[in-house]
């Protein structure tokens, strides 16, 4: 697969490294470049840009607040100066987050990163094959593993990975939070928490904030309370 992706950089410099960059990775095809966020918008609503290399700090908008604000936003990988918006960049489900000087290994890294997570949902999608199906593939420890959605008993982000618990083992794959979010069946799996996806056949109990699955227990974020406790209990709570 080619992935199309742009560059959003103010920096002349920073725009001219990358694109040296995707110059060298076949894999990669460069769509577009543009010196600050609004100037891509048109491009992206085509919906045929598959990656974002995106700095953070530039004029009249932050990348954050730009990539925030789009319906449809493609993987993202932020490239900037400031590496203390890292964990806000995570929390948005970026594939990456690179550090200015980017060198050339670690820019193949998430190059890398952002071809195996096309690949994956490229497999998941000819699984299906047009339907549903109770399970999927991740990557984990070099290998493909099979994952029922019944073996799942909850999903944990942990900054640029993913753990899927099950009762027998955990598994760490190298994908967004965002993309496991996406392939679950929304009425078997619940978002409690920006961090954590839950199994809803698996819960034993709901004691203010948390939820307890077996030996585990899972926080209820209060932006998410209200519509979890409605999805869990609509239905299901008998009362006298």
């Amino acid at each position: 697969m080619i992935i199309n992706c742009i560059i959003i950089d103010d920096e002349p410099l920073s725009r001219k490294g990358l694109k040296e960059y995707i110059a060298e990775i076949d894999f990669l095809n460069l769509a577009g470049e543009f010196e600050n966020a609004i100037k891509a918008t048109e491009l992206l609503s085509k919906g045929n840009i598959h990656l974002l290399f995106l700095d953070i700090q530039m004029p009249k908008i932050t990348g954050l607040d730009f990539f925030k604000s789009l319906q449809m936003a493609p993987p993202v990988i932020f490239t900037t100066a400031y590496p203390q918006y890292a964990l806000e960049g995570f929390d948005l489900n970026a594939l990456d987050y690179l550090v200015k000087p980017i060198s050339f290994d670690r820019f193949l890294k998430a190059a890398l990163r952002a071809k195996e997570y096309y690949e994956i949902r490229q497999h998941n999608n000819e699984v299906a094959g047009g339907k549903r199906e109770d399970y999927f593939f991740i990557k984990s420890d070099n290998k493909l593993v099979k994952i029922f959605f019944d073996e799942i008993l909850f999903v944990e982000a942990l900054q640029n990975y993913v753990t899927i618990h099950t009762a027998d083992k955990k598994y760490i794959t190298y994908l967004t939070f965002k993309s496991v979010e996406e392939y679950l069946p929304r009425d078997s799996f619940i978002k409690t928490h920006k961090s954590y996806i839950i199994s809803a056949s698996k819960i034993h109990s709901i004691e203010g904030n948390d939820i307890r699955i077996g030996n585990h227990h899972v926080p209820i974020s209060r932006n998410e309370k209200e519509d979890v406790m409605e999805r869990l209990l609509k239905g299901k709570f008998l009362k006298r």
